[in-house]
């Protein structure tokens, strides 16, 4: 951790990742040439760490912010861990199924679910991840960092009966729930705040509505050629899509590479 120069957060979905979910040899190579440079990469997701392990290998990136801000890992290690209580866990889950919806469970180390429909088999198709687990045994005594309400609908109810959250609908299937002012940027602080970094340039690259606390919470907003307006809007620079070389193309512009 000596030495670091800047620190750059990537989202994965339509940021790091192509249209196949999948890593290039350009952005490993970018990775690597990041490192050399002194820059500290992160991923950012409202993934786990288990979703990504093969992506982490792939990339080279050894340190992420994950679950939207719950949980972080540092080379490797946790440095941070924002963990739900049993009674928090089992009043959505008495919602989730009052309204014949389905919950994920997330920690990092594994995801397990409330039962198998075709919304969770579409929720986890949609990111290209296997379906887990199903698990109806007791939550009393599990960690559990964050929960994947499996739903098309829904969104005004649990906004009205859990103020105590904050849900991200990142697809047509799902909505990520985390406690309240917990976020990518939050994640970002609490990065800062637990390491004791220098103060040093940040850079955020994204393409989604949870992207919008990260650009926040960095100096340099880096808004992917296929983000969404409202991203573009605060963005400090538009590159190309995720497609067409756009992570490549803006490290070069802000000199990381």
């Amino acid at each position: 951790m000596e030495n670091i120069q800047a620190v750059a957060f990537f989202d994965l979905d339509g940021t790091l990742l192509n249209e196949k979910s999948q890593i290039t040899t350009e952005i490993t190579d970018a990775i690597s040439a990041l490192k050399a440079n002194n820059v500290l990469p992160l991923i950012a997701t409202g993934r786990t760490i288990v979703e990504i392990e093969h992506i982490m290998k792939d990339s080279g990136i050894d340190s992420a912010i994950v679950m939207n801000g719950q949980f972080i890992q540092v080379e490797g290690k946790k440095v941070y861990s924002d963990e739900f209580t049993f009674e928090e866990c089992l009043k959505m889950y008495e919602h989730v199924k009052s309204l014949g919806h389905e919950i994920s469970y997330y920690n990092d180390q594994q995801i397990w679910c409330s039962g198998h429909n075709e919304i969770v088999q579409s929720a986890y198709a949609f990111i290209h991840s296997d379906v887990p687990v199903i698990d109806r045994s007791s939550l009393d005594g599990k960690t559990v960092n964050m929960m994947l309400v499996l739903s098309e609908d829904g969104d005004e109810h649990y906004l009205e009966h859990f103020p105590e959250m904050t849900f991200y609908r990142n697809g047509p299937y799902s909505i990520d729930t985390v406690r309240k002012g917990v976020s990518k940027g939050s994640g970002v602080q609490n990065l800062f705040k637990t390491l004791n970094l220098p103060n040093v340039p940040t850079f955020a690259f994204g393409d989604g509505i949870n992207d919008l606390a990260l650009f926040e919470a960095c100096d340099n907003k880096i808004a992917m050629g296929n983000a969404r307006n409202e991203l573009k809007e605060r963005s400090s620079f538009i590159t190309k899509k995720n497609t067409e070389g756009g992570i490549v193309h803006a490290l070069k512009h802000f000199d990381l590479i």
